[in-house]
């Protein structure tokens, strides 16, 4: 016998050899019906494999991350499946689950070419598959029996993932037609699928190598209901609807030329003035916080990444080196910040007492991302970075931390992002070699981090193999209007670039220490920042962010110079405020504005002229009444202080 601990820490004994599925039977057939896998010891496993000793498990179901992972991948091979059956000789890539469904990068044979309007037959094939509930059945091979398999079907890209894998480590899963390599987990049998949505294909070089083949990538999504199909669907019509580069466009916040380059976003005017209300306002609360503006250049000496690792790390995947007239000098795009804030701490002796130091730039970094990859100003080749480097002693680790923590979530409250989850991300155990420094520096780094969200009382998620190559970090994780999750803000502890740059302080003792390193970004990049931000609005921001809190318009031309008039005196009031005097009628005037989402809209004519009056509607409330001029600044005003007071009060 064996026993088996559940998570509320109660324990039942089983024969060994029971499987997931067999525990969940005796606790509930209907338990059973809905387990899709299980975790054993933390480890991921198909339900249906034997359990022989003494564990601690979790079933998972559809409601669970590890449950959706089972789902998404076991409905990939029956995707695969379908393509075979569709388009015989078709070589397949990698189908991996993703955040929201799955992917599968497939090779068809010369002269097959899928597009968008293959996918409903595919769809198809793939329910009838699923109609035959086929079980997944997972085999344990050899490489050799496995390199044999994949020569006669002629697939050359499995046999290049098999080359990397270690014999005795390969199994391949099996359901009707179709097999596969792969680690699993998988579902017991396609019974649980009900739903699917192909939704796109696109185009993926092989390992994401440029200099490979271009193979076609379709990504889908399955649920175990059709309802909850139908509900994915219309959020992703919302999704389209909130699309940043389709409002981006509407609003002229920002556009791309081919001219200047793949990945490098132009700022329009309405655009720069967004960008620089968020960067006021982080720049107030940093003032509040004691953090002092740095500016440093675009361009640095390789020699500055080859001290800091980010050019042994990152060189091969960024803008190749800049060579000067002078021999063997060579200038990098700055990929990161950090290495040239270093440099300024070291411009001179520092003393215990002057920390810490909270340097803070708005600095603009390049990093080459490959072209399938970009993705409108969430995916870019050159993005400007809120970042700031705090500089302190180890006994004000934890205090500096937390006070990051604050202002990342008073960011997050001034913004409306009302769900988030933080995850601590740790180094992999298995794998050093992805890090810098010693063993004891990420001890230290890594419990610092643990002990400060457990001081603040944060509930949070521990992923390890996900920290920096410099330290660990903590990173924020936003939910969108429509549920959608985001990777913003960043804080990461770092013991390492003090070392490698030699950065000092004299102690209290008279001695030489190093000060431990804070990497922040509330924001992460203004680019990808803007971008959550217009699709969390739908592009309607806050009356204290919006470029345009006010459009003028006057009934006709005969109005234009009182409009004038009011214009001048809300721009002297510090009121963001534009002038509509086209030609039109003002009904098309007012429809036209409505959708540039402007909070305010001010109509003139006879009566406001007369009286030094403005007649005020709201967006999407419609006609306030009246108000004199002074009237209307003042309503304005505390409307903005009363937002930004409440902001602080939470």
């Amino acid at each position: 016998m064996i026993k088996i601990t559940f998570p509320d820490q109660s324990v039942r004994e089983y024969e060994a050899g029971v499987t997931g599925m067999q525990i969940a039977e005796s606790i509930s057939p209907r338990l059973a019906k809905e387990v899709l896998a299980v975790s054993v010891n933390d480890t991921v496993i198909d339900a249906t494999l034997p359990i022989t000793e003494d564990a601690n498990i979790k079933l998972h179901k559809w409601e669970d991350e590890e449950g959706k992972h089972a789902f998404w991948h076991s409905s990939a091979h029956l995707m695969a499946e379908a393509i075979e059956a569709l388009y015989p000789g078709t070589k397949f890539g990698i189908g991996p689950t993703i955040e929201n469904g799955f992917y599968y990068d497939i090779d068809t044979p010369e002269g097959v070419s899928i597009t968008d309007a293959d996918l409903p037959n595919i769809e198809k094939k793939f329910l009838d598959l699923v109609s035959q509930k086929p079980d997944f059945v997972r085999t344990e091979v050899s490489k050799a029996q496995a390199i044999d398999f994949f020569t006669k079907k002629g697939d050359e890209y499995k046999l290049e993932l098999l080359n990397e894998l270690e014999d005795g480590t390969i199994t391949f899963y099996k359901q009707g037609n179709f097999t596969d390599l792969c680690r699993g987990p998988h579902l017991p049998s396609a019974a649980p699928v009900k739903a699917i949505k192909l939704l796109s294909v696109a185009g993926a070089y092989w390992r994401g190598d440029e200099t490979r083949k271009q193979l076609t990538r379709i990504y889908a999504i399955s649920f175990p209901k059709a309802k909850l199909l139908s509900e994915y669907i219309e959020r992703l019509e919302e999704a389209m609807k909130r699309d940043h580069r389709k409002i981006g466009k509407e609003l002229e916040l920002f556009t791309f030329s081919q001219k200047v380059g793949q990945g490098l976003p132009l700022w329009l005017p309405k655009g720069a003035m967004l960008r620089e209300n968020l960067e006021k306002f982080l720049k107030k609360v940093q003032v509040e916080y004691g953090y002092e503006p740095v500016i440093t250049p675009h361009i640095g000496n390789k020699e500055l990444y080859v001290t800091s690792g980010h050019y042994a790390k990152y060189g091969k995947d960024s803008f190749q080196p800049i060579h000067t007239p002078a021999e063997g000098e060579e200038f990098l795009l700055k990929p990161m910040n950090c290495p040239h804030h270093c440099e300024i701490y070291k411009a001179k002796p520092r003393s215990y007492k002057d920390l810490p130091i909270r340097f803070a730039e708005f600095g603009t970094v390049y990093r080459y991302e490959q072209s399938g990859e970009l993705h409108g100003l969430t995916r870019v080749r050159g993005f400007t970075q809120d970042d700031a480097h705090l500089f302190c002693r180890p006994d004000q680790l934890k205090d500096e931390f937390k006070k990051v923590i604050d202002i990342i979530l008073y960011i997050f409250k001034a913004l409306d992002f009302k769900e988030y989850i933080t995850q601590v991300s740790l180094r992999d155990p298995n794998d050093h070699s992805k890090y810098i420094g010693s063993e004891e520096n990420w001890d230290k780094a890594e419990q610092a981090i643990i002990e400060a969200c457990d001081e603040k009382g944060m509930e949070t998620i521990v992923e390890t193999g996900e920290a920096a190559f410099y330290g660990p970090k903590l990173d924020f994780m936003v939910k969108d209007a429509i549920g959608r999750k985001w990777q913003l803000g960043t804080i990461q502890v770092d013991y390492n670039l003090p070392e490698r740059f030699e950065l000092e302080y004299v102690g209290s003792d008279n001695q030489k220490h190093r000060p431990v390193m804070i990497h922040r970004a509330p924001f992460g990049s203004m680019e990808r920042f803007v971008a959550v931000l217009i699709e969390h609005t739908a592009g309607k921001f806050p009356l204290w962010l919006t470029p345009e809190q006010v459009v003028i318009l006057p009934i006709s031309e005969k109005y234009n110079d009182y409009a004038k008039k009011v214009l001048k005196f809300l721009r002297n009031s510090d009121i963001r405020a534009v002038l509509d005097d086209r030609n039109e009628k003002i009904g098309k005037k007012i429809r036209d504005n409505e959708l540039k989402r402007i909070p305010y809209l001010l109509i003139v004519g006879e009566k406001e002229a007369e009286e030094n009056q403005v007649s005020v509607r709201r967006q999407g409330e419609g006609d306030l009444g009246a108000m004199s001029l002074d009237n209307f600044a003042t309503f304005v005003a505390a409307e903005v202080e009363k937002m930004l007071s409440e902001i602080k009060e939470k």
